[in-house]
């Protein structure tokens, strides 16, 4: 009976000596960090430098792309005088324009494209409307009894239906430029509503023989749709604010965004016209027309409204077809570009702009390497941790934070401080689409192709707006578990942290818990349950099949 009594006698006063220890942020110091009990205990081995050397190697090129998000602040703020606001002259009498419509299966909202259309600012007998539809359902019928009503007004429109969809949306523009009357072309998704002055604001800028684009901001109709989409908004407004008017602003490549901007017909053809090799042709062109020494404008000033995917699955589509798009893209472009007499700092930006993707690879690997290597970081001692590995972190997470938070001060300057409710969410949703984005950009660095995923959109501009589901939803696959396996394996992650007293890490580690588990439950919940929704009015018209 000895043994057990003295156990438990030990056992007791190990719980009354940590009870009555002296507790605090300075005993929390002097025991992690002025302790030196243990120095000279822990010899690494081949193992722990095996591992640590591919950690180290993918914190500093995450952390290498995270410092080119400071970049682009500097270089915004630096060249501010050089923004474009107005064109230095104006035509004396307005050239011929030809609108394109790119749409496919697009039934909700192709109605409120061409009203909005019909009530383009310009003389009509100038202005001619091509809608250039690919569909495969019932927006065959919607959108060619549209065309007839506004033709029959008067109204310069016609209507082209492919059925073989060859070459997608690239295909679509570069059948419609056979017929186009325009010497000028702009561009419009079927989500987007221009604005009635839309092209007289940016026509006067191609007074300038030398300027083949000129793109405009995207704003969102729907952003305080719900908390998905208001993320969605501030990661496009960084992209429209900081992104492409740094980089215009320093003169160096930046890329038309597939819709809400206007080409010079010219420039699309002696940049080689539409191609449609990568899922980018919007920044495929714009690299080619701009190599030939064509000069782009960007008009951050001037909007056009464009509804935001509401939904996870919706969203993740969007984003690995940019992703896998770019990365095609860079393959196809970066070695012209880097072989060109541009400048230094143009090669420099470009090569940062095509390859940020492979971010996302290189976040799995971290992913992987996190655990042990924090284990091992953790015994060879937390000055290194603090001195090595927080500040590779922070240069790669933080970054994020303030590139967005800069964009919403500019936007929104007396509101911008609402943003830091989002920033949590936002980075966490970036490392949730990890799992997705990168099967995109290995599918696009091993040369498999797939077809031109179109982002689903059902005119939801307000709450009281319904979605019903379809079958796409429930094409969910593997990825969606794969992401919840991944946050569990954080989670685990996460209390490793705390139970040895590591909180330094465990910000972060929660975004990975949080990030994983947001995108994987969202895309199986909006696959599983149907009929969920904020308010109880419905469409009327069929749903449209298909991604």
């Amino acid at each position: 009976m000895e043994g057990p009594i003295l156990n438990g006698m030990t056992f007791f006063f190990q719980l009354l000596a940590s009870a009555t220890a002296p507790k605090g942020i300075g005993q929390y110091i002097r025991q992690h960090f002025l302790d030196k009990t243990f120095q000279g205990l822990y010899h690494p081995n081949g193992f722990d430098t095996a591992l640590l050397i591919p950690y180290f190697i993918v914190l500093v090129l995450l952390a290498s792309y995270g410092a080119h998000r400071y970049v682009l602040v500097y270089l915004y703020y630096k060249n501010k005088k050089n923004r474009t606001t107005e064109p230095l002259a104006r035509f004396s009498e307005l050239p011929r324009t030809t609108v394109q419509l790119p749409i496919f299966n697009e039934q909700f909202v192709v109605e409120r494209l061409l009203e909005a259309i019909s009530h383009l600012n310009y003389p009509l007998d100038r202005l001619d409307v091509q809608v250039l539809d690919d569909s495969t359902d019932e927006t065959v019928a919607v959108a060619r009894g549209l065309v007839n009503y506004y033709a029959a007004k008067g109204f310069p429109i016609s209507y082209q239906h492919r059925s073989n969809r060859e070459g997608f949306k690239a295909g679509a523009l570069a059948e419609g430029l056979k017929t186009a009357k325009g010497e000028f072309v702009v561009i419009f998704d079927a989500d987007f509503v221009p604005p009635g002055d839309f092209l007289l604001r940016i026509i006067h800028h191609f007074t300038d023989p030398k300027v083949g684009m000129v793109q405009t901001r995207w704003t969102h109709i729907n952003r305080n749709y719900s908390f998905l989409t208001e993320v969605e908004a501030i990661l496009l407004d960084g992209h429209f604010v900081l992104e492409h008017s740094g980089r215009a602003r320093s003169n160096v490549f930046f890329n038309f965004n597939g819709t809400a901007g206007m080409w010079r017909r010219s420039a699309i053809e002696d940049a080689g016209g539409w191609q449609h090799d990568t899922l980018t042709e919007d920044t495929d062109l714009s690299y080619r027309a701009q190599l030939k020494g064509w000069k782009f404008v960007y008009r951050q000033d001037v909007e056009c409204p464009a509804e935001l995917p509401v939904e996870m699955t919706a969203f993740k589509t969007q984003q690995a077809r940019w992703a896998k798009g770019l990365i095609q893209t860079s393959k196809k472009i970066l070695p012209q570009v880097l072989k060109s007499d541009q400048r230094f700092h143009v090669k420099l930006e470009a090569w940062y702009h095509l390859t940020s993707n492979l971010s996302y690879p290189l976040m799995i690997v971290l992913s992987v390497l996190l655990l042990p290597a924090m284990i091992i970081r953790f015994y060879q001692g937390w000055f290194q941790m603090l001195y090595i590995d927080l500040p590779l972190f922070m240069a790669s997470t933080f970054s994020i934070s303030s590139f967005y938070l800069v964009s919403q001060r500019e936007l929104f300057p007396g509101k911008w401080f609402r943003a830091f409710i989002y920033l949590p969410f936002l980075m966490a949703l970036g490392i949730g689409l990890t799992v997705t984005n990168t099967r995109a950009v290995l599918e696009a660095l091993l040369g498999k192709q797939s077809a031109f995923a179109r982002t689903p959109k059902y005119r939801v501009e307000s709450k009281k707006d319904k979605i019903h589901t379809g079958n796409y939803r429930r094409r969910l696959g593997w990825v969606p578990w794969v992401e919840l396996l991944i946050g569990c394996y954080f989670a685990m992650t996460v209390y490793y942290a705390v139970d040895n007293e590591n909180y330094i890490t465990v910000p972060f580690l929660v975004l990975f818990v949080l990030g994983y588990w947001y995108t994987g439950l969202m895309s199986l919940l909006q696959g599983r349950f149907t009929g969920i929704s904020l308010s109880a009015e419905t469409h009327t018209k069929p749903f449209p099949v298909g991604v």
